[in-house]
């Protein structure tokens, strides 16, 4: 069974890659979020509201996984390889290796027109931070930050969850991001009612964004800095980050270019200051973008690679008992 995932895993990498999320298309996390948002306006009220959040965090995990479950089951009944083919098409729909290239290069095309107004309102739709008033360097560092973190929770984590448990895990690590990203806040309105989704997201990313920032620097060539000063900044500014798990993105990504990630931002005018992680020997430019870009198809791609040898591994270790 394992190498089912391992091949649909696989199929799903290349076939997001190549057509990724159409806007047109049918998309499960809409689904998941519309579910979301209802019960979100239903539960989150009055007394309780950690517990009517993680209430509502299993409604929609049980939903996902009993409803992939099912399709996933109906297709190998039909045949193995139609089992497969769907599996595939399934966890397609997690990753979003096209749509993280899109995004980025959606924000440097007008950087590099030196079109600075389109660059703040492209830049806007991916990050929640006020984007009005920055300049170049600001726009890239939201850019290369936001491509850098989603490498792990919008690729190689759903990866890591479908090798070990096929589409039913790969679309529950989904909804849990979704969930997160939707009710996860620290504020007076989701500081109770999201504590059990950010959590959850917390603890499924902490495996998949560590790996992924140790892959970045083994995919990379030397850059700015020598082999050893990148694993420094690594191991030493990925704990800096606010999230547990975002910063080894961040810091690989920093590491290999020669800048630094992090400082001030405000959102909806609220300033919030974030510690810094790398050194920068250059400053941020439109450049870094695809840069940060080519880091991410580098490291998704040798992270599939050590899915299968961890796969094959495992399977000859089992073959042996």
């Amino acid at each position: 069974m394992i190498y089912h995932h391992l091949f649909a895993v696989t199929l799903a990498f290349f076939l997001d890659l190549l057509i990724g999320d159409p806007p047109s298309w049918p998309h499960p996390v809409k689904w998941i979020g519309t579910m979301i948002s209802k019960l979100d306006l239903a539960f989150n009220k009055g007394a309780y509201k950690k517990r009517k959040g993680l209430f509502m965090l299993i409604i929609v995990l049980s939903a996902v996984l009993l409803i992939t479950l099912l399709t996933v089951y109906l297709a190998y009944l039909i045949h193995p390889l139609a089992g497969i083919l769907w599996e595939a098409v399934v966890i397609s729909t997690t990753i979003a290796q096209k749509g993280l290239k899109q995004a980025g290069m959606d924000v440097c095309l007008p950087l590099n027109e030196r079109d600075f107004p389109e660059a703040r309102v492209k830049l806007s739709y991916i990050v929640g931070r006020d984007t009005a008033d920055l300049d170049e360097p600001e726009i890239v560092r939201g850019t290369v930050e936001t491509v850098a973190e989603n490498t792990s929770d919008g690729i190689t984590a759903p990866l890591f969850w479908a090798a070990i448990g096929g589409a039913p895990l790969a679309m529950v690590y989904r909804a849990i991001n979704t969930c997160d990203s939707m009710v996860g806040y620290k504020n007076d309105k989701y500081g109770q009612f999201g504590w059990a989704s950010a959590k959850l997201d917390d603890i499924v990313n902490w495996i998949p964004s560590r790996l992924t920032g140790f892959l970045m620097l083994l995919s990379s060539k030397s850059g700015y800095h020598g082999f050893g000063a990148r694993w420094n900044i690594l191991f030493n500014d990925a704990k800096k980050h606010p999230s547990p798990n975002s910063g080894w993105c961040e810091a690989g990504v920093a590491a290999i270019l020669g800048i630094q990630l992090g400082g001030r931002n405000t959102y909806k005018g609220i300033v919030s200051d974030r510690t810094r992680m790398g050194v920068p020997l250059v400053r941020l430019e439109a450049k870094h973008i695809p840069q940060t870009i080519t880091i991410m198809h580098r490291s998704s791609f040798l992270f599939l690679l050590m899915l299968w040898l961890g796969g094959i591994i495992l399977d000859v270790t089992f073959s042996w008992l």
